[in-house]
């Protein structure tokens, strides 16, 4: 699985036209997280579809870059989130996004988009395994 982080422009509408493009190609989103900063923003997103979404982002000729996800499962508490992310860093690897991807009770489910894929997922090994057999 791969998260597409996307690069915007800051202007009403920019989302909408991505979003419809991405329905019209018959590619569901299963995780999105974005934010704005100035003229810019990026919108990070796991779809059902990797190689159709990189056609169509490169069709698009959008600014764009992928990176592996890592899946975890936190308890929903305070502290949960800094927890996994120390065992990331610990371990050397850099989170490019954070996406959550399901609640089921008290479980929240996050897929960190990380620069080493092995590393990520040995340094969230136990939340991992709890994320595939909780979901």
């Amino acid at each position: 699985m791969r998260a597409f982080i996307i690069e915007l422009e800051n202007r009403p509408g920019t989302l909408a036209d991505l979003c419809e493009a991405i329905g019209a190609a018959n590619i569901n989103v299963s995780g999105l997280a974005g934010a704005s900063r100035h003229a810019g923003g990026a919108v990070a997103l796991i779809t059902s579809n990797d190689a159709g979404m990189r056609a169509l982002l490169e069709a698009r000729h959008a600014d764009y870059r992928e990176a592996p996800v890592v899946s975890a499962t936190l308890d929903d508490r305070p502290g949960t989130l800094g927890e996994a992310a120390r065992r990331l860093g610990d371990s050397g690897v850099n989170v490019e996004a954070i996406i959550p991807t399901g609640v089921r009770g008290l479980r929240v489910s996050v897929a960190f988009a990380v620069d080493d894929e092995p590393r990520g997922r040995q340094a969230l090994a136990d939340l991992a395994q709890r994320a595939t057999s909780s979901i």
